[in-house]
């Protein structure tokens, strides 16, 4: 299994804060797919299985072969027809047709996948993360990772891996188990190394490949001048104060902030694929030209200089 080096995050597909239409959805994955991206992420909790089903419909149009698809497991799709009169309250504007319900069992597992595939309208999916397990640590490793990892034994699954938005749990379950990904979202950024304290050289050591999202932490790194929204909410002021004085630096080099968003991750050896979402084709392929942008080393030297990023960062990939 080899990822593209950038990924297309499905949430939006999911009609994250704001509706796409069907034909938006579909050119969005179409100009992924001429930017050279093969790496898709989705997941049931993605617009109540709308992100699912729409990127299903779009990758009907490729050879099955060339693309990777990642869907997660942990959140079951109850039916609820009396919540099709509300919009969902986790950031989706779809009908609430559906509950969320936390199951990281076998059974649950096993049923969240062959929902996902349903929506899918594939026959297989090749990479399986466990979702947030963070208040199930317990449950995930007794049920969820013990399932997928018999799953890929018998060759249904071709991938297991864990995606959450801290680094320290992620750890321990590299340390448990054999793990194939990981995707730390948020935590490997020019505001936030944390993954670089233990879980990079531990998936370093251990042959485990590291998928980042959200390398522009919820929208605050993702233009030239920064944005309010940090991890899904109002940034404090001294994030603020300080995306804005990386983005001063940034500028004196030449370099868009968003660009050196998207290279602090992917330069590091342990990352596999820098994972962005995108609302509509324009957003793909400025994020291609982002990631596609030279950043020069001198940058790096003057953020560590300045206090702004950590001495330790790997700036270059080892040869």
């Amino acid at each position: 299994m080899k990822l593209s080096s950038l990924g297309l995050g499905c949430a939006q597909l999911g009609n994250l804060y704001h509706v796409m239409d069907d034909e938006t959805a579909v050119a969005t994955v179409a100009r992924a797919w001429d930017e050279d991206i093969r790496y898709f992420d989705t997941a049931p909790h993605y617009g109540l299985g709308l992100s699912e089903r729409r990127l299903g419909a779009a990758l009907a149009a490729y050879p099955r072969d060339e693309y990777v698809v990642s869907t997660k497991v942990g959140r079951i799709l109850d039916p609820d027809p009396e919540g099709a009169v509300r919009t969902d309250d986790a950031g989706f504007v779809v009908p609430a047709a559906y509950r969320r319900r936390w199951d990281f069992s076998r059974d649950g597992v096993l049923r969240s996948l062959e929902d996902s595939l349903t929506r899918l309208g594939l026959d297989r999916v090749d990479l399986a993360y466990v979702h947030d397990p963070d208040e199930h640590f317990d449950d995930a490793v007794s049920g969820a990772f013990p399932a997928l990892l018999a799953l890929r034994e018998q060759g249904v699954l071709g991938a297991v891996g864990v995606g959450m938005n801290q680094a320290a749990m992620p750890a321990e379950f590299v340390r448990r188990f054999d793990l194939d990904v990981v995707l730390v979202a948020g935590r490997y950024t020019l505001l936030d190394q944390a993954a670089q304290d233990e879980l990079l050289p531990l998936c370093a050591g251990r042959g485990v490949a590291v998928v980042v999202g959200g390398a522009f932490n919820g929208g605050i790194l993702a233009t030239a001048e920064p944005g309010r929204m940090y991890d899904y909410a109002e940034a404090p002021g001294s994030l603020v104060e300080r995306a804005e004085r990386i983005a001063a630096i940034c500028a004196r080099h030449g370099v868009e902030l968003p660009s050196a968003a998207l290279a602090l991750p992917a330069a590091h050896p342990a990352v596999a694929s820098v994972v962005v979402g995108a609302h509509d084709p324009g957003q793909v392929s400025a994020n291609a030209r982002r990631a596609r942008a030279d950043v020069p080393p001198l940058l790096w030297a003057e953020l560590i200089d300045a206090g702004l990023l950590r001495p330790d960062v790997v700036t270059g990939r080892l040869p």
